[in-house]
């Protein structure tokens, strides 16, 4: 599947979900792409929405088999780590 095709077919997938499990109406324009990859028959993607929700989503497509797998996060937190604790050179 190529790249385009991929994508719009899980933000649709994202939009319907959203109506389907939360009874909310979002557009394609609500939803963005964090990160895509195609390698060989595969395709990766990462999306979210505009929504303040923390919800993301990461899409795998095994051309192989042709099966798309949705994995659906909800950020927990976020921690501030300064670099020089974090990195020490």
């Amino acid at each position: 599947m190529d790249s385009y095709k991929f994508q719009k077919a899980c933000k649709e997938w994202l939009i319907k979900y959203y109506k389907d499990h939360y009874n909310k109406v979002i557009g394609i324009e609500d939803v963005f792409v964090v990160w895509s990859c195609k390698t060989l028959q595969n395709n990766k993607i990462l999306i979210s929405t505009t929504i303040d929700d923390g919800v993301y989503v990461e899409v795998t497509y095994n051309g192989d088999k042709k099966e798309s797998y949705f994995d659906i996060y909800t950020k927990v937190r976020n921690v501030l780590v300064e670099n020089q604790k974090l990195f020490k050179d």
